[in-house]
Order: structure tokens, then sequence, then C-alpha cells
């Protein structure tokens, strides 16, 4: 099988919830509520548990603190995980050789720099799925893809991304009403946008 038709075979497998990448987070979940650190998958795999229909090519989970990362990293490495390079935070799949990155309450979404909007703690803003995954509420979902791609010209993808959700679940421009102030505004044009078949 060529790597694009395991690229689409994967992609379809996501859209089921199935795949390499659901494997991944499933079993590394499974390590976070055996050692007790609470936490709230984001990222590509979180737009999927909202009802977005894209692939995405790794696990993006928010923890509480660095100490709760580096309890991960002693308690996984080696056990099924590995890391690219000592210094790096991200852990490595062994079995599906998906990538488990990591972002941390207190730490600025995009380009890193200080803004009002910052990664939570997931304690604060996790919803377990039907299935027990802790994943991140779609106002902070929301938000947090809003900051990160307001000064970040290279992250233009989370304002599609913001774009889908709206359409998709059918978000009013009320919606912004709940959101931080720093990105009530770019809500608010997005959500002005006419859907994709209503347009000309």
């Amino acid at each position: 099988m060529s790597p694009l038709q395991d690229a689409l075979m994967e992609a379809d497998h996501q859209a089921e919830r199935r795949g390499v990448v659901w494997d991944t987070l499933r079993r590394v979940v499974g390590e976070f509520d055996r050692l007790g650190i609470p936490y709230a998958v984001v990222g590509g795999i979180a737009m999927q548990h909202f009802g977005i229909k894209r692939s995405t090519q790794d696990v993006v989970v928010l923890l509480a603190s660095e100490a709760d990362l580096w309890e991960l990293h002693e308690q996984l490495l080696g056990r099924g995980y590995r890391v690219k390079s000592p210094a790096s935070k991200h852990l490595r799949d062994e079995i599906t050789r998906i990538r488990v990155e990591f972002l941390v309450a207190g730490e600025y979404p995009g380009d890193g720099c200080a803004k009002p909007v910052r990664f939570p703690d997931p304690r604060d803003v996790a919803e377990p799925s039907d299935e027990g995954i802790c994943f991140v509420n779609l106002k902070t979902l929301i938000e947090l893809k809003l900051a990160s791609a307001k000064n970040a010209a290279h992250r233009i993808r989370d304002r599609a991304d913001v774009l889908e959700l709206i359409h998709s679940i059918g978000l009013r421009a009320q919606f912004a009403d709940q959101l931080d102030a720093y990105v009530r505004e770019e809500f608010g044009a997005l959500a002005a946008l006419p859907a994709p078949n209503e347009r000309e």
C-alpha cells in the first residue's frame, strides 16, 4: 500500500474514531488515568470530537503543570514511549509512531508571547466524552485557536478551524459573549461570513 493510500485509510478511520492516532490517544489517556494526572485533549483530535471531519497526525494534550509533564516522562519513557531528543517535552508512541505533544497551563498559544488568553488548567475546562476521554470544552477550544492565530501568521489554520466549527455546529454571533474580550472581534468577523453553501 502506498503512503497516500495509508494516509487516506487513516483519515477514513479517524472519521470513525479509529486508526493509529485514536489508538495512541486511548493508550496515553489510560496512562493519565492510571497516574491520576489531569488533562484535556486539544488540537485536531478535539476538532474531530466536535464533529469536524479532518485528519490529524498527532495527539495534543493540555496538562496542568510542568511537574505533571515530567512525571509522565519519568513514568512512560522506555515503557512504550520515547523522546526525539533529551530536551524535548513531547513523546512518541513506539507502537504507532504517533507524536504526543504537550501544552502546559500558563503558557501562551500561538507565538508564545504574553497575551490575555493563556492555556488554562485542564481541570477547569475538561469535559468527558461518552467514552470517558476528557476533551477541552468548545468555548475554550475556540478561544485558544483564535488567540493562537491572532498574532501568528503561520497559525492561519486555527482561524479556519473556528470558521468550520461555527458553520458545522451552527454557532451564532452571540456566542462571542462567552469568549474572552481578546478574541470576541475575531469571532464576530468569522461568524458574519456566509456558510460555504450560501456563497455565490
